[in-house]
């Protein structure tokens, strides 16, 4: 059963995984001012990106109240929004969590790595709508931050107005080209390939050996449909994502095997 929300009424909570001084979520809280009624910020204090849905148990998280309705969290992105919820909005819990904007792309594979997608996914986890939002940028191009100011209030009213299942977050990715060069907004499935991925070997000043990850390109399968096919098309990628990591032929199949 879908859940609309009332988004010009809302109360938003919004976290990324690049940090609270990051200029995506200075995007996205401007978006958020534009098109709902009450926006929070409780964001990690450093840029946590890779940390995919880690969680801090093994010490003490702080808080920092960084101004009105914005706080830092010295932790990961699911620590943010956990602490969001459960004390910064104890409450009057949020009506919506809006996690990014990223700099760069969560599509394929990399979702599973992805911070702003994970903070989007404790969001749901919590009972709360949540909608991960990334511009596509590579390397040092320009980050074309007016595309996503331009089309996400409209992407964002429409996906609450419609609604998703409690299980279901939404992931969005903008293409990183002029606003006025977006061909328009796909409904996509998640594509196939991991980020970069490759491991390259260097030396140290002290000549100990180390190893440097994610330093090469995307594999980018392109398969009619899927994210990666969408935002080479210049379109903005709208994805539904499922927490529930069941394969339904595969379970049916084993449980036929051990009747």
């Amino acid at each position: 059963m879908a859940n609309t929300v009332d988004l010009k009424n809302a109360r938003v909570l919004i976290s990324n995984d690049d940090g609270i001084n990051a200029p995506g979520i200075e995007v996205l809280e401007r978006i958020a001012h534009e098109v709902a009624r009450e926006v929070w910020v409780v964001a990690p204090e450093t840029e946590q990106s890779a940390t995919s849905h880690s969680l801090t148990c093994r010490r003490p998280l702080r808080i920092r109240q960084v101004s009105e309705r914005r706080f830092a969290v010295d932790g990961s992105p699911t620590d943010s929004v956990l602490v969001g919820m459960r004390e910064v909005l104890q409450q009057n819990p949020p009506d919506i969590v809006l996690s990014g904007v990223n700099r760069g792309a969560n599509i394929c594979d990399d979702v599973t790595y992805s911070g702003t997608v994970a903070a989007a996914m404790e969001g749901t986890l919590l009972g709360v709508p949540s909608i991960a939002l990334s511009l596509a940028t590579e390397g040092s191009r320009d980050v074309r931050w007016e595309t996503v100011e331009h089309w996400a209030p409209d992407i964002l009213r429409r996906l609450t107005g419609i609604g998703w299942p409690e299980n279901v977050l939404i992931n969005v990715n903008f293409p990183n080209i002029p606003t006025d060069a977006v061909t328009g907004i796909s409904m996509t499935s998640q594509g196939i390939g991991k980020a970069g991925q490759g491991m390259t070997k260097d030396v140290d000043p002290h000549g100990d050996v180390i190893f440097w990850l994610g330093t090469d390109s995307h594999d980018k399968r392109f398969r009619e449909g899927n994210d990666v096919e969408a935002i080479k098309r210049g379109e903005v990628s709208v994805t539904p994502l499922s927490l529930d990591l069941t394969h339904r032929p595969t379970l049916e199949a084993l449980r036929a095997q051990f009747k």
